[in-house]
């Protein structure tokens, strides 16, 4: 119910912006949208980011970035086809690490990784996780702009769920009226810009609206030039 695609340039006109993440994450956090490296190459890349974030963190602050290592290295093996069980126990250590540091200290960090992780496991399924979990995501997401208004990934988790949840669940007419909405009311990420270019072009094929989508699918296209599912959604005609 909701599936995220695995989908920070400049948006027109803007200049660069500074990276939220540490330096020694952004290597992983691309791995999962560049979609060059196989899973067991992208392997060393997760091993050194959860021995820097040992070495630079500890108790929550060390609880988060590990489950953000799990987030990511969950999102690159699910992308790999035919290892969902292996994906799903990346998901579920990294919930179990972003609820305990939500027992620990909430934040809108505490509670956006663990609506990441419950997203992603939900797109894995079976059915009756989907269903019985699937509703907690807008919600956590919810908890994350409690926190943080301007939180660009919550904002986008919500405004998925109308592109990517199935017909009668969606409305992907609102879904993209959301996503255009996003960059001028957060902060945006260089993963965060994809994600909305990306879910706005996706919206507009899924409406038939060809034309429309491409400029969108071209600006993703921008970030993360060997993305697939970007690449596969400009074939659409």
């Amino acid at each position: 119910m909701y599936v995220l695609i695995a989908v920070f340039l400049l948006a027109a006109g803007t200049g660069l912006q500074a990276e939220k993440l540490p330096e020694w994450m952004l290597p992983l956090r691309d791995a999962v949208y560049e979609q060059q490296l196989k899973a067991d190459e992208v392997e060393p890349l997760y091993r050194a980011a959860k021995t820097a974030a040992q070495e630079h963190y500890s108790g929550t602050a060390l609880d988060l970035a590990l489950s953000r290592c799990e987030y990511f290295m969950g999102r690159v093996i699910q992308d790999s086809g035919k290892r969902d069980k292996e994906a799903r126990a990346r998901y579920d250590e990294g919930l179990r690490l972003a609820e305990k540091a939500l027992n620990t200290s909430p934040s809108a960090d505490a509670w956006l990784l663990r609506t990441q992780n419950l997203s992603q496991a939900c797109s894995i399924g079976p059915w009756s996780y989907t269903m019985a979990h699937g509703l907690d995501v807008e919600k956590f997401a919810k908890n994350v702009l409690a926190f943080d208004s301007r939180n660009a990934a919550a904002q986008f988790i919500i405004a998925a769920r109308w592109i990517y949840a199935p017909s009668p669940w969606n409305d992907i007419k609102k879904g993209i009226e959301m996503m255009k909405a996003i960059p001028e009311n957060s902060d945006m990420e260089k993963d965060d810009y994809f994600n909305v270019y990306s879910s706005i072009g996706y919206g507009y094929i899924q409406q038939k609206k060809y034309a429309e989508a491409r400029p969108w699918l071209l600006q993703a296209q921008k970030i993360y030039p060997t993305n697939k599912n970007i690449i596969d959604l400009l074939e659409k005609k």
